[in-house]
């Protein structure tokens, strides 16, 4: 069973984490792997970066810039991976967009995240369907999980069919905006979480987005298995570096006085 998927079958709400391969610096890459396991957390997501990342916001848009000139690229990040699952055991996932997917060869490129030990891929940029018609058999073949986006605006129609053809979770994005852009949630963002909780579908759902501390966290993990910290915990490597992550993780799960 993939890695992700044992991992949503424990009896927790998940914490998972995002930050840009590369940064602050080229070698920080395991490291903060390896940190961010031995503070509780339960899933990580790699970010791969990218010159155009749409979806990202100011801090993370930074970040990917920083890497890039830091020298990350796919065969740095694969390269810095391969003996990852050495000292790592919890689900890793790459986040990045499809272009430099694209570039490396789907195939080679589901094939790599399989050998180092790599469960699941974010692509925001890649639809549904175009995944559905010409990828999903490859995913497969190398048992790495494809995880869609869904956003306030998506039909139901649309999420149902996300829910028919993902195997592992769904990955709720708070708002329609960027990442990093909100401070905490109002009855708008905590009526669609309820709606979709109510919608009963058959893989859990993670929210992410606007998720920075342990309100925020606690609210989205109310009617969600677990919620996503990102721009935070990339603004916490700007400031703090890789050696205060016990601090950031316990603010996240537990109340500060």
């Amino acid at each position: 069973m993939n890695r992700i998927n044992k991992k949503l079958k424990e009896d927790k709400k998940l914490l998972s984490i995002y930050f840009t391969a590369g940064y602050p610096d080229i070698n920080d890459t395991v490291g903060i792997i390896e940190s961010l396991e031995k503070n509780g957390v339960d899933m990580i997501e790699i970010g791969l970066p990218f010159s155009d990342p749409l979806a990202d916001g100011p801090t993370i848009q930074a970040s990917s810039t920083k890497a890039l000139k830091n020298g990350m690229t796919t065969e740095v990040l694969f390269d810095q991976l391969k003996d990852v699952r050495k000292t790592v055991s919890i689900p890793l996932l790459i986040m990045g967009y499809f272009n430099p997917i694209l570039q490396y060869g789907v195939e080679a490129f589901c094939k790599k995240c399989a050998e180092v030990g790599i469960d699941g891929l974010i692509i925001p940029d890649l639809p549904v369907d175009v995944y559905n018609e010409q990828y999903k058999s490859i995913f497969e073949r190398h048992g790495i999980i494809n995880v869609f986006l869904i956003t306030p605006q998506t039909s139901e129609e649309r999420i149902r069919f996300i829910d028919s053809i993902s195997k592992g979770f769904i990955y709720m994005v708070s708002s329609a905006s960027v990442t990093g852009s909100n401070s905490g949630f109002g009855d708008v963002q905590t009526d669609y979480f309820e709606r979709i909780y109510q919608m009963k579908l058959k893989n859990p759902q993670v929210i992410g987005f606007g998720i920075s501390d342990y309100k925020s966290f606690s609210q989205a993990t109310q009617y969600a298995k677990g919620a996503i910290i990102g721009s935070a915990f990339v603004k916490h490597l700007t400031t703090k570096g890789s050696d205060d992550t016990q601090h950031f993780i316990s603010s996240l799960l537990q109340p500060q006085e």
